[in-house]
């Protein structure tokens, strides 16, 4: 109802867990890389905890897309289930077939004891992960236990991964699972979001729901969603939702702390702000206005032309309405010009509108288009400040006279995109055609830009789906002592001891103590924590390798001058 008197194309603030609204906040990173960490920790237990809403479902659809292509998943749900129903759900899940008429634990059992032994022969992973795991009863638990005790010298043959609320901590510590949490092979819980945080998640979804302009929110309204929500996403999203509504309906283009605490009150169930801070009961004013959207498209028309007879119709349905729902016919007379202005967005979002000069990306179907890997080198290229020659047979070779590396992965996907936060050319794959690459220069929500023929064309990421199966290249900017870290490796890691230290002493407050660099360069073995704890705080895997993602991400915290994506727009 609010979504074109804000600019926007959808409404941002949905509790369905889509993942185009992805915001990963430094926990939510964190918990994600222990997740990653525990898939290689060679099988056991992995347990995510958090309190409800605080975004565990958005973590484990984020981990599901890492997640390497030799695993096998098994994803359970609904753990509401017996030791028996368990036991076929993961057979049902892996694929594996059990006998007909199969009644015992052991008629699943043995299929599925040998499912995973032939895997591991094949050099396949399997992986099984229950959301919702507070609701597993303690025989359940002790059964998957058990299911874990298939292994080989060097690891077990199936890793579980537990996602569920605070109360899964306080069951594994019963003395009758504590065998089961011996196997936990890490564990995180997922905390709310900060004060700060809670802004850039309320920014982000803004953004990626169409918004242009400046935030419709102040800072105090931002500080007041922090404390009423105590930075849960699901309590955030119903909050703004809500708040955003309260705004529509008073024909204001901002969002105030009066409307946030009114808002509240309603979605909460919250005792009413006290008079004097904040606003009358949204409802009533609500409820007539819910009734004059739904009054047909005569009425929309007359108040949306603003004639004399358009107004006179909508005086005239507006007194109607008030008689229809018992309202004071004041109440549905200011009605009237809040609808009206939802017909023209505010000033805020109308100015930061393109205007029609400014172009607009057309709308690409690739059936149309024929693909050139000349042209997707050139757009890169261009974005690098880097020269090079028409139709450049090795683009990695001139990219490497000005400094830059070439990097390619085969198993990419657009959450990576998205985190290195930097152009790349995709290799996409169509029916009956050669392969062929294409620049991708922006990433939006629900929509893509590629550049194309020297300018940019929007592509839906459905389309995106049948010819991409994540080979993408991109360029990157390597650090000192990189291409020769094999027979000298001090430049490389003076540079990371010295990204690394300015990193930490940017996240310090300028009260606190700094500790002072070591004159010496450190050794591997130093920086090997701190290269972790980097990652971890990144989304990525901590295993404290220096590979080309990992100096990307640290080259972008650190400010260096290198392309980003651009809106999808």
């Amino acid at each position: 109802m609010y979504a074109s008197y804000f600019g926007l194309k959808h409404a941002p603030f949905s509790i369905a867990p889509d993942p185009h609204y992805l915001f990963m906040s430094e926990r939510h990173r964190e918990a994600l890389a222990h997740l990653l960490y525990g898939l290689e920790g060679g099988g056991g237990f992995v347990l995510l905890t958090g309190e409800i809403g605080a975004g565990k479902t958005t973590v484990c659809r984020c981990f599901l897309e890492q997640i390497p292509p030799n695993c096998n998943v098994a994803y359970i749900f609904n753990p509401k289930l017996t030791v028996r129903e368990l036991l076929q759900a993961i057979c049902d899940e892996f694929h594996v077939p059990v006998p007909a008429g199969a009644q015992t634990v052991k008629d699943y059992l043995d299929p599925l004891n040998a499912f995973l032994l032939a895997q591991h022969a094949a050099g396949r992973n399997n992986v099984l992960i229950i959301d919702e795991a507070q609701n597993l009863s303690a025989d359940v638990l002790e059964q998957l236990r058990l299911l874990t005790n298939l292994e080989t010298a060097t690891r077990k043959l199936l890793q579980v991964v537990l996602i569920g609320q605070p109360e899964l901590r306080g069951m594994l510590a019963r003395p009758e699972l504590e065998q089961l949490a011996q196997r936990v092979v890490a564990r995180f819980h997922l905390g709310a979001l900060s004060e700060a945080e809670t802004a850039q998640y309320i920014e982000h979804r803004m953004k990626v729901a169409g918004l242009t302009g400046p935030l419709p929110l102040d800072h105090a309204a931002l500080r007041w969603v922090h404390r009423l929500t105590r930075g849960v996403p699901r309590r955030i999203n119903l909050l703004c939702d809500r708040a955003l509504l309260g705004a529509y309906a008073g024909s204001q283009a901002k969002v105030t702390p009066a409307i946030v605490r009114q808002a509240a009150a309603e979605v909460f169930d919250a005792p009413a702000a006290s008079p004097g801070r904040g606003l009358p009961r949204l409802g009533p004013r609500l409820a007539v206005l819910s009734a004059v959207v739904l009054v047909g498209a005569g009425l929309t028309w007359a108040v949306q032309t603003q004639s004399p007879a358009g107004r006179k119709q909508a005086a005239s349905s507006a007194a109607l309405l008030a008689a229809t729902l018992s309202v004071p016919a004041s109440a549905a007379a200011s009605s009237v010009p809040a609808a009206a202005s939802a017909a023209a967005p505010p000033a805020s979002a109308a100015s930061s509108a393109p205007s029609p000069e400014r172009p607009v990306a057309e709308l690409l179907q690739l059936a149309d288009w024929t693909p050139s890997d000349a042209a997707a080198w050139a757009a890169l290229a261009e974005r690098w400040g880097l020269p090079l020659a028409p139709n450049e047979v090795k683009p990695c070779d001139a990219a490497a006279l000005q400094g830059l590396q070439c990097y390619r992965s085969v198993s990419g996907s657009l959450s990576l995109i998205r985190l290195m936060d930097r152009p790349v050319l995709l290799t996409l794959q169509r029916p009956g055609q050669a392969p062929a690459l294409a620049a991708l220069v922006g990433l939006d929500g629900q929509e893509l830009t590629l550049w194309v023929e020297g300018r940019p064309r929007r592509l839906a990421l459905a389309e995106l789906a049948s010819a991409w199966r994540g080979e993408f290249s991109t360029l990157w900017r390597a650090p000192p002592g990189y291409a020769e870290r094999s027979a000298n490796a001090g430049p490389l890691r003076e540079w990371l001891a010295g990204q690394l230290d300015a990193l930490n002493r940017r996240a310090v407050p300028a009260s606190a103590p700094v500790a002072a660099a070591s004159a010496a360069v450190p050794g591997w073995a130093e920086l090997s924590p701190r290269i972790q704890a980097f990652q971890a705080s990144q989304g990525l895997q901590p295993d404290g390798r220096v590979g080309p993602i990992t100096l990307m991400q640290l080259n972008r915290a650190a400010g260096v001058d290198e392309p980003r994506l651009a809106p999808a727009r």
